[in-house]
Protein backbone atom coordinates (compact mmCIF):
# COMPACT_ATOMS: atom_id res chain seq x y z
CA UNK A 1 0.00 0.00 0.00
CA UNK A 2 2.86 2.47 0.88
CA UNK A 3 4.03 1.96 -2.97
CA UNK A 4 0.75 2.28 -4.47
CA UNK A 5 -0.61 5.49 -2.99
CA UNK A 6 3.55 6.97 -2.61
CA UNK A 7 2.77 7.47 0.98
CA UNK A 8 4.81 5.99 4.44
CA UNK A 9 2.61 3.79 6.71
CA UNK A 10 3.66 4.09 10.46
CA UNK A 11 3.96 1.45 13.42
CA UNK A 12 1.47 3.53 15.40
CA UNK A 13 -0.85 4.03 12.27
CA UNK A 14 -0.75 -0.02 11.93
CA UNK A 15 -1.77 -0.21 15.69
CA UNK A 16 -4.29 2.11 15.59
CA UNK A 17 -6.14 0.71 12.62
CA UNK A 18 -6.25 -2.85 14.15
CA UNK A 19 -7.56 -1.38 17.75
CA UNK A 20 -9.70 1.85 16.11
CA UNK A 21 -11.48 -0.45 13.40
CA UNK A 22 -11.84 -3.16 15.92
CA UNK A 23 -14.11 -0.79 18.15
CA UNK A 24 -15.75 1.04 15.45
CA UNK A 25 -16.31 -1.29 12.57
CA UNK A 26 -18.79 -4.15 12.61
CA UNK A 27 -19.63 -5.45 9.35
CA UNK A 28 -16.33 -6.94 8.62
CA UNK A 29 -13.62 -9.17 10.41
CA UNK A 30 -10.47 -7.98 11.51
CA UNK A 31 -7.49 -8.26 9.20
CA UNK A 32 -9.71 -6.97 6.17
CA UNK A 33 -11.10 -4.19 7.86
CA UNK A 34 -7.89 -2.52 8.96
CA UNK A 35 -6.20 -3.36 5.79
CA UNK A 36 -9.49 -1.61 4.14
CA UNK A 37 -8.96 1.12 6.81
CA UNK A 38 -5.42 1.60 6.09
CA UNK A 39 -5.92 1.58 2.35
CA UNK A 40 -8.45 4.07 2.70
CA UNK A 41 -6.07 6.56 4.56
CA UNK A 42 -3.82 6.14 2.05
CA UNK A 43 -5.53 6.73 -0.82
CA UNK A 44 -6.78 9.66 0.54
CA UNK A 45 -3.36 11.15 1.20
CA UNK A 46 -2.87 10.73 -2.37
CA UNK A 47 -6.22 12.34 -3.41
CA UNK A 48 -5.57 15.13 -1.25
CA UNK A 49 -1.85 15.50 -3.00
CA UNK A 50 -3.10 14.75 -6.60
CA UNK A 51 -5.71 17.57 -5.98
CA UNK A 52 -4.43 21.77 -7.20
CA UNK A 53 -4.40 23.94 -4.69
CA UNK A 54 -7.25 26.43 -4.64
CA UNK A 55 -4.60 29.92 -5.86
CA UNK A 56 -5.00 27.52 -9.13
CA UNK A 57 -9.08 27.61 -9.39
CA UNK A 58 -8.47 31.30 -8.16
CA UNK A 59 -6.57 32.08 -11.15
CA UNK A 60 -8.36 30.38 -13.56
CA UNK A 61 -11.54 32.44 -12.64
CA UNK A 62 -9.44 35.56 -12.48
CA UNK A 63 -7.97 34.77 -16.49
CA UNK A 64 -11.42 33.43 -17.71
CA UNK A 65 -12.81 37.02 -16.31
CA UNK A 66 -10.41 38.85 -18.01
CA UNK A 67 -10.59 37.11 -21.08
CA UNK A 68 -14.59 37.50 -21.26
CA UNK A 69 -13.72 41.46 -20.76
CA UNK A 70 -11.50 41.31 -23.41
CA UNK A 71 -14.02 39.83 -25.95
CA UNK A 72 -16.56 42.32 -24.77
CA UNK A 73 -13.75 45.35 -25.31
CA UNK A 74 -13.22 43.55 -28.56
CA UNK A 75 -16.86 43.64 -29.75
CA UNK A 76 -17.24 46.98 -28.51
CA UNK A 77 -13.87 48.09 -31.37
CA UNK A 78 -12.08 49.41 -27.78
CA UNK A 79 -8.63 48.06 -28.79
CA UNK A 80 -7.37 50.07 -26.14
CA UNK A 81 -8.63 48.46 -23.55
CA UNK A 82 -8.55 44.77 -25.32
CA UNK A 83 -4.80 44.67 -25.75
CA UNK A 84 -4.24 46.29 -21.96
CA UNK A 85 -6.47 43.53 -20.91
CA UNK A 86 -4.72 40.78 -23.31
CA UNK A 87 -1.41 41.99 -21.62
CA UNK A 88 -3.13 41.22 -18.34
CA UNK A 89 -4.71 37.86 -19.08
CA UNK A 90 -0.59 36.83 -20.22
CA UNK A 91 0.89 37.74 -17.14
CA UNK A 92 -1.58 35.80 -15.21
CA UNK A 93 -1.05 32.69 -17.43
CA UNK A 94 2.52 32.80 -16.82
CA UNK A 95 2.00 33.47 -13.02
CA UNK A 96 -0.04 30.45 -12.76
CA UNK A 97 2.03 28.12 -14.99
CA UNK A 98 4.72 29.13 -13.05
CA UNK A 99 2.79 28.32 -9.61
CA UNK A 100 1.04 24.72 -11.08
CA UNK A 101 5.01 24.13 -11.69
CA UNK A 102 6.11 24.92 -8.37
CA UNK A 103 3.17 22.64 -7.33
CA UNK A 104 3.92 19.83 -9.09
CA UNK A 105 7.49 20.26 -8.39
CA UNK A 106 7.09 19.95 -4.85
CA UNK A 107 4.02 17.16 -4.70
CA UNK A 108 6.55 14.97 -6.34
CA UNK A 109 9.00 14.40 -3.84
CA UNK A 110 7.25 14.74 -0.93
CA UNK A 111 5.85 11.14 0.65
CA UNK A 112 2.95 11.86 2.70
CA UNK A 113 2.79 9.91 6.35
CA UNK A 114 -0.36 7.62 7.35
CA UNK A 115 -0.31 8.11 11.12
CA UNK A 116 -2.70 7.74 14.38
CA UNK A 117 -4.61 10.94 13.27
CA UNK A 118 -4.88 10.29 9.64
CA UNK A 119 -6.69 6.73 10.67
CA UNK A 120 -8.71 8.30 13.34
CA UNK A 121 -10.11 10.88 10.84
CA UNK A 122 -11.15 8.00 8.36
CA UNK A 123 -12.68 6.35 10.94
CA UNK A 124 -14.40 9.40 11.96
CA UNK A 125 -15.31 10.48 8.69
CA UNK A 126 -16.76 6.98 8.01
CA UNK A 127 -18.71 6.06 10.73
CA UNK A 128 -19.15 9.43 11.94
CA UNK A 129 -18.07 8.91 14.95
CA UNK A 130 -15.93 11.61 16.62
CA UNK A 131 -12.45 10.03 16.99
CA UNK A 132 -9.63 11.72 18.59
CA UNK A 133 -6.94 11.76 21.07
CA UNK A 134 -7.11 13.02 24.60
CA UNK A 135 -4.91 15.77 25.19
CA UNK A 136 -2.89 15.73 28.73
CA UNK A 137 -4.71 18.38 30.13
CA UNK A 138 -8.38 16.11 28.92
CA UNK A 139 -6.83 13.15 30.36
CA UNK A 140 -5.88 14.91 33.84
CA UNK A 141 -9.80 16.25 33.89
CA UNK A 142 -11.24 13.09 33.39
CA UNK A 143 -9.35 11.03 35.91
CA UNK A 144 -9.76 13.64 38.48
CA UNK A 145 -13.49 13.75 37.43
CA UNK A 146 -14.92 11.74 40.67
CA UNK A 147 -13.19 13.69 42.84
CA UNK A 148 -14.85 17.15 41.34
CA UNK A 149 -18.44 15.48 41.29
CA UNK A 150 -18.23 14.18 45.13
CA UNK A 151 -16.89 17.88 45.46
CA UNK A 152 -20.31 19.07 44.07
CA UNK A 153 -22.59 16.11 44.66
CA UNK A 154 -23.75 15.57 48.26
CA UNK A 155 -24.97 12.16 49.53
CA UNK A 156 -25.05 10.04 45.99
CA UNK A 157 -21.67 8.68 46.34
CA UNK A 158 -22.43 5.58 44.69
CA UNK A 159 -23.94 7.73 41.62
CA UNK A 160 -21.06 9.49 41.04
CA UNK A 161 -19.04 6.47 41.29
CA UNK A 162 -20.77 4.67 38.81
CA UNK A 163 -20.92 7.47 36.43
CA UNK A 164 -17.24 7.84 36.68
Amino acid sequence: YENHHHVTITDGALQSAAELSSRYIQDRNLPDKAIDLIDEAGARLRIKRLTAPPELKELDEKIAKIAADKDEAIKGQDFEKAAELRDKQEKLEADRKQKEDSWREGESDVKMVVDEDVIAEVISSTTGIPVFKLTQAESKKLLNMEAELHKRIIGQDEAVSALS
